[in-house]
């Protein structure tokens, strides 16, 4: 197995809530369960550090790092602004094979709803994200995205368990996906950071039952 393979499969195991939050990283422990030398996983630490993913603490060692609600509430409203910036580029650039790829998203999403599997509909909800994104072409908002959703994707809020916001999220993203599919490049930038926003303050709000929930698969 490759260094970076091993280094992913870490990283993975951190972000998808495998190993828990305040979770103590032993590196013989981390050495055995990743096939990675001492100084591997030392170097892996680093960088996971520098990722915002692990916290090292003199004389305690490493710790996977905790996001708090009100990160989560910052997180949130910076990816409204990154993902607008980026659906704007996408509505400037789309072609009738992106329209129909971001169409079949947004409906799959809805027939999930409309059969009351939520978990599935948060998870189309992230594919639909993420093409609008990968149709974009802008590699550094995508990045810095891509950034700012590993500190939260293992604790992602159930929003779409607030009553009424299944709807609206589903308004919310028709209006995206249609701003996108016209051209309208202002319009797709407003739908997406309106979007986003709703669902910073639904978390600020504290509507939330439950809390965080790593069980949860998307920001709806």
């Amino acid at each position: 197995m490759a260094i970076n393979s091993n280094y992913d499969a870490l990283r993975d195991a951190i972000v998808h809530g495998d190993i828990a939050p305040e979770a103590r990283l032993v590196e013989s422990d981390i050495s055995t369960t990743f096939e990675m030398s001492r100084g591997e996983v030392r170097t892996a630490l680093i960088r996971l550090e520098q990722e915002g993913l692990v916290v090292r603490e003199p004389h305690r060692g490493a710790r996977v790092r905790r996001v708090s609600d009100d990160e989560a509430v910052e997180i949130l409203q910076a990816r409204a602004v990154l993902e607008g910036l980026a659906v704007r580029q996408t509505a400037q650039r789309i072609d009738k094979a992106g329209s129909a790829r971001v169409q079949a998203c947004l409906t799959r999403q809805r027939e999930l709803l409309e059969i009351g599997d939520l978990l599935g509909a948060s998870e189309a909800n992230a594919e639909l994200h993420a093409t609008l994104l990968e149709l974009s072409g802008h590699g550094t908002a995508l990045r810095l995205i891509r950034a700012l959703n590993s500190q939260t994707v293992r604790y992602q809020y159930r929003t779409i368990l607030i009553p009424g916001r299944s709807a609206a999220s589903q308004a919310e993203h028709a209006a995206i996906v249609d701003a996108v599919v016209a051209g309208k490049p202002e319009e797709a930038e407003n739908a997406m950071r309106t979007h986003l926003f709703n669902v910073a303050e639904a978390v600020q709000r504290g509507l939330l039952p439950g809390g965080i929930d790593k069980a949860s698969r998307g920001v709806l």
